[in-house]
C-alpha cells in the first residue's frame, strides 16, 4: 500500500511540475495545487502511524496515532486554499488588464510598456535640456 501512495505522490508532484512550466497562468495555478496535494499526501504517508486515538486515558498498549501529522496536513490544506484564492484573484486582475493569460504575450506587452516609458522619459529630458539652453541664452 505504501508503494501505491509513493507512486501517487510522484505522479502528483511530477504532473504539477510539468504544469508549472506551461505558459498559461491557470495551468500554473493547477500545477501549484497538484504539488501541494502531493506534499500533503507525502506528509500523511511519512507520518502514518496506526494506533488508537490519542485521547486520555491512553490505552494500555501505548500505541496511539500521531496527531501532529494530521494537524500539519490540515494547516497545509488551509494555507493552500489561501494561496490559491490569492493566485486566482491575481490571474483575474491580469486578465482584466491585458485580456490574455499567456505569459509570453504578457512579457512582450511589458517590454513594450517599458520601451514607451523610456522614450517618454527621454523626451522629457530633451525638453528640459532645450529649456535650460534657452534660459542660458537669455
Amino acid at each position: 500500500m505504501t508503494l501505491v501512495f509513493a507512486i501517487a505522490v510522484g505522479l502528483l508532484i511530477g504532473s504539477g511540475s510539468y504544469l508549472l512550466l506551461k505558459h498559461d497562468l491557470v495551468r500554473v495555478v493547477i500545477g501549484v495545487l497538484l504539488i501541494s496535494n502531493g506534499a500533503n499526501l507525502f506528509i500523511m504517508l511519512a507520518g502514518l502511524d496506526r494506533g488508537a486515538a490519542p485521547i486520555y486515558p491512553l490505552p494500555e498498549s501505548g500505541e496511539v496515532a500521531d496527531p501532529l501529522v494530521q494537524a500539519m496536513t490540515l494547516t497545509a490544506i488551509v494555507i493552500t486554499f489561501g494561496v490559491t484564492a490569492l493566485l486566482l484573484s491575481l490571474i483575474y486582475r491580469v486578465y482584466v488588464a491585458h485580456s490574455t493569460l499567456d505569459t509570453d504575450t504578457l512579457a512582450a506587452a511589458e517590454e513594450r510598456e517599458e520601451l514607451t516609458a523610456e522614450r517618454e522619459a527621454g523626451a522629457d529630458d530633451e525638453d528640459a535640456a532645450i529649456l535650460a539652453l534657452d534660459a542660458q541664452e537669455s
